[in-house]
């Protein structure tokens, strides 16, 4: 929607124009409910599709989740993106030099930009069947042969396990060491482990080792556990067959890719497995435009540090802490993920009946405001989210998806919320 039109209200780009003289004169109360505030300056070369299509944009203080499209891509990201759409090239040869430029990169011997962490799950599963049962493409799931077992601890079970399934796979189910070695037989194609899962007695070292002395193959879904950087090439030295990543949390590529990286033998069978052919891939197509993204976001990864980027996010966790730790009963903390979404979360915990609000109700007043603010899942939630434990009581935010000045946002508009006289 246009600014002046019947509405009543401003585009993100109108309002850009204006808040930066608009942040000077507003209080924390005026916030409320208003789009005056401060957001990224935002060069823009053309139609605002968002505004056409009647689309609100959003602050993300909850973290890289695919349900509010993931990460913002860096500048120079999004000119790679702008440049690569300019010109048709062969898809294959595109994927391979992509690939070959990647495993440099990211030392390890082979690489495939994948649609998403979850197709890179797929692909692996593709390659490990096409190894083990010397199948084709054409022949996953139904016909790939006898060897169709994938082992994984109880504990790693999760919803993405249908990427494996794609590919005629069944799960076998391990608790302990010794539950993990009678595991194996004729049938067993790959293991999986869960990078971030909260449960599972044998670890990396273990998993690795007695997968090794049966030839078996390993994956590990390290799909958000990216910073630190070095989680990169961790995994493939620790001995890793295969590893995948998502394209769009961390690492800041488009929300559509995904990077799966190990050992050559098994990413060349992922390839032979992958978009144009006629596979259990297929319809997991990487446009050229994300292919090139995901090698200018590991580009721009490896300009940063760990240290820079954990400083900016600490800053801008303590400066929403710092506009909100005078209201009442209010106790401010700050906490970092051991695995996944290993960046400060910054946790708001007060007393709701002190204030007259819980932290659930608090939280959908944030997502009904012009501009809305989306909060942390762990928000006034009885059970550990993304690794952070409940907290029934609080408010979660994360700052590592945050445009300039959003953090101040935040901060405001959660006091003001909190401070409101009940009706």
């Amino acid at each position: 929607m246009a600014a002046g039109n019947k509405s009543g209200t401003i585009t993100r780009r109108g309002f850009l124009q204006r808040s930066q003289a608009m942040m000077a004169v507003l209080g924390a109360g005026s916030l409320v409910g208003s789009t005056e505030a401060l957001a990224a300056p935002t060069k823009t070369t053309g139609t605002d599709y968002y505004s056409k299509l009647g689309v609100k944009t959003l602050i993300n203080a909850a973290g890289t989740y695919t349900f509010l499209t993931a990460a913002v891509m860096p500048p120079q990201v999004r000119d790679a993106v702008y440049e690569a759409a300019k010109h048709p090239v062969y898809l294959k040869d595109l994927q391979v030099k992509a690939g070959e430029y990647l495993a440099k990169k990211l030392r390890c011997e082979g690489a495939v930009v994948t649609c998403g962490a979850s197709s890179a799950l797929t692909l692996a599963a593709a390659a490990c069947v096409t190894a083990a049962n010397n199948c084709k493409p054409e022949d996953i799931p139904q016909n790939i042969g006898s060897k169709n077992e994938v082992i994984v601890q109880h504990g790693h079970r999760y919803g993405y396990d249908h990427a494996l399934e794609l590919c005629g796979l069944k799960f076998v189910e391990v608790v302990t060491m010794e539950d993990y070695r009678k595991a194996f037989n004729e049938k067993t194609v790959m293991t999986n482990f869960f990078n971030a899962a909260e449960h599972g007695e044998i670890g990396h070292k273990d998993w690795l080792a007695i997968a090794h002395e049966h030839n078996v193959p390993c994956c590990i879904d390290a799909a958000a556990d990216m910073p630190p950087i070095e989680n990169l090439w961790k995994y493939t030295e620790m001995g890793f067959d295969l590893v995948c990543f998502s394209g769009g949390k961390g690492i800041r590529g488009p929300q559509n890719a995904g990077l799966l990286l190990g050992k050559k033998h098994y990413t060349d069978l992922a390839h032979a497995n992958n978009n144009p052919v006629d596979g259990v891939a297929r319809g997991m197509k990487v446009a050229k435009e994300q292919i090139v993204g995901m090698v200018a976001a590991i580009d721009w990864l490896l300009e940063q540090s760990n240290e820079s980027m954990t400083k900016e996010f600490t800053r801008r966790a303590e400066a929403i802490g710092n506009i909100v730790k005078d209201v009442p009963t209010m106790q401010v903390t700050y906490f970092t993920p051991p695995a996944a979404n290993q960046v400060p979360h910054v946790i708001m915990t007060f007393d709701p009946a002190a204030l007259g609000i819980t932290a659930k109700e608090a939280q959908q007043k944030l997502r009904e405001l012009d501009m809305p603010i989306e909060l942390n899942p762990a928000t006034g939630s009885t059970r550990s989210s993304g690794g952070v434990p409940p907290h029934p009581n609080a408010l979660v935010a994360t700052t590592w998806m945050l445009n300039p000045g959003e953090d101040e946002i935040i901060g405001k508009q959660i006091k003001a919320i909190l401070t409101k006289k009940k009706a």
